[in-house]
């Protein structure tokens, strides 16, 4: 697709651009929704729903060739807004199964799994994915095209697969009536004993996700 096809076809809701702007909007806005905290007992299922959506945009993106942006050099954008307030009320949110453990290279052998966030991730690919929409506001479509494919291939889509692995494990862990297990070594805020751990955040689960979803623990 050319840069010119791009900038032509902008206004067609069947358009590649369009299309993958509307995903990335919907899930900005949802996102930032979620943080406010004014129904915190969906907010996992919620996330796990906006995060698989999210990634379909960003599958398509790693499908599509290379884009080519129209400008040798990227446009100032300005400063970047502050996600540090959403990332704390997401982090408080989903205290305490925000920790979870990550295996950031899968091809890379013998790599030890490391303690990451949902929170930290989610953040991240906000920030990455408004960088682009400030460019698809201001007209320069190629180039959020551009910036959302190649973010997308080095970070955040990384972040995303590592968060949607985090919050589907949760609703399984809930909906089979598995204990989540100590995370032996993972970093907490709590400080919590491993078996206190496991016990608090399936015991959360349960409570913020099984019974707003109408869920019975399996006997």
């Amino acid at each position: 697709m050319s840069d010119a096809t791009l900038h032509s076809t902008a206004t067609d809701p069947g358009d590649f651009a369009v299309q993958i702007a509307d995903q990335v909007e919907s899930f900005l806005v949802a996102v930032t929704e979620v943080a406010r905290g004014d129904d915190p007992d969906s907010a996992v299922p919620f996330l796990l729903l906006e995060v698989s959506q999210l990634l379909l945009a960003g599958g398509r993106l790693g499908a599509h060739e290379d884009i080519v942006p129209d400008e040798r050099y990227e446009p100032d954008l300005g400063p970047e807004l502050d996600v540090d307030e959403l990332r704390e009320r997401l982090a408080a949110m989903l205290d305490p199964v925000d920790v979870y453990s990550e295996v950031f290279d899968p091809y890379q052998p013998r790599r030890a799994p490391v303690p990451a966030r949902i929170s930290d991730d989610l953040a991240g690919v906000i920030t990455d994915l408004r960088h682009g929409m400030a460019h698809y506001r201001a007209g320069r479509v190629t180039e959020a095209l551009w910036w959302w494919q190649f973010s997308y291939l080095s970070n955040w889509g990384a972040m995303a697969s590592g968060a949607l692995r985090a919050l589907q494990s949760v609703v399984a862990h809930v909906r089979l009536n598995q204990p989540l297990e100590a995370l032996d070594g993972l970093d907490t805020d709590e400080h919590l004993e491993e078996e206190a751990l496991a016990e608090a955040a399936g015991e959360v689960m349960f409570q913020e996700i099984a019974g707003p979803l109408g869920l019975r623990r399996v006997k």
